[in-house]
């Protein structure tokens, strides 16, 4: 009896719905409020070492849109208040912001089309930009997403600028421990990126060139952290490449008799198979042929009793005959 079995063919799964523009965009403002929570007060603290500072209140708002650079800002403030001469602001706007030289390694830069928006995007690279798109998975990253976010994180510090020149016009008296804010910002950032053990590593690494630089360089201590702390990102890059290409290879060799006793063991187990498939198929046949012969014999004897039964009467009825003709 053979049974007819058809197959099941299972549906595609359904492709997700693409986002639009509009989406994309708005994905973008979310992603900024996290970082606004400290860009925006940041802007009031620069506005209010703008008026501190004796210089007028258009200088904020100036500052943030042709230097959108955070912590460069603020030390502009103190440079320009006090008369700094250009080749040392120059080289100390070099120092502070080289940083951004590493952004640009893993920046998703390539996702943004046109010459002004990619412009723009390397304008508005800051660190707060930079932490939330690494903290975004690849395929999410768009570039209405990415400069939805910085445009956001722009107008924050703007923002923040100009209410901070409001609240400082209105106080009778400078405050005081404002420059606080960029650090306690940096701090958050730093204890967000690092969310499992595997980053560990990093921080430590990260502390050792800080400490190294305050040593060796304390009037550059940044730029020669920074330096040193690539340096060794790059070493340890390097080891762990080692170590897992070791233990690949490790890995194939143990593999290796482990393959080789696998088939053994599915050879010794196909020739079982085959034996006691030949074994049944002989047992079988011989059992066929003993039915057989049993068969035969249990017919030669019926047809030998059925001939001696018919053979009986036959005889009876030709030895009457015979002894009536006699």
């Amino acid at each position: 009896m053979q049974t007819d079995i058809s197959p099941q063919i299972a549906a595609p799964a359904p492709s997700p719905a693409p986002v639009t523009r509009r989406q994309q965009i708005a994905a973008g403002v979310r992603d900024s409020f996290s970082a606004g929570l400290g860009i925006f007060p940041l802007g009031i603290a620069l506005g209010l070492l703008v008026l501190q500072a004796g210089l007028p209140a258009w200088f904020a708002p100036a500052l943030s849109m042709a230097a959108f650079a955070g912590s460069m800002e603020l030390l502009l403030v103190g440079m320009v208040a006090a008369t700094t001469p250009l080749a040392a602001v120059a080289l100390t706007v070099l120092v502070v912001n080289f940083r951004h030289v590493f952004y640009a390694f893993s920046f998703p830069l390539h996702l943004v089309r046109g010459r002004l928006a990619k412009t723009y995007s390397v304008y508005a690279m800051i660190d707060e930009a930079y932490a939330v798109s690494a903290s975004l998975p690849e395929s999410q990253r768009s570039a209405p997403r990415l400069l939805a976010m910085q445009i956001a994180s722009q107008s924050y510090w703007v923002g923040g600028g100009l209410v901070g020149i409001a609240v400082g016009s209105a106080l009778p008296a400078p405050v005081k421990g404002l420059e606080f804010a960029l650090c306690a910002l940096f701090t958050v950032l730093t204890l967000d990126a690092f969310r499992s053990r595997d980053d560990i590593p990093s921080a430590v690494l990260a502390g050792v060139s800080v400490t190294l630089a305050l040593v060796l360089t304390p009037k550059i201590a940044l730029f020669t952290a920074l330096l040193l702390f690539v340096a060794l990102l790059v070493a340890r890059h390097a080891l762990m490449a080692r170590r897992a290409a070791a233990r690949h290879g490790s890995t194939g060799r143990h593999a290796a008799p482990q393959s080789a006793s696998h088939a053994a063991q599915q050879s010794a187990s196909h020739a079982a198979q085959q034996s006691a498939s030949h074994a049944a198929q002989q047992s079988a046949s011989h059992a066929a042929q003993q039915s057989a012969s049993h068969a035969a014999q249990q017919s030669a004897s019926h047809a030998a009793q059925q001939s001696a039964t018919h053979a009986a009467p036959r005889a009876a009825s030709r030895a009457n005959a015979e002894t009536v003709d006699a």
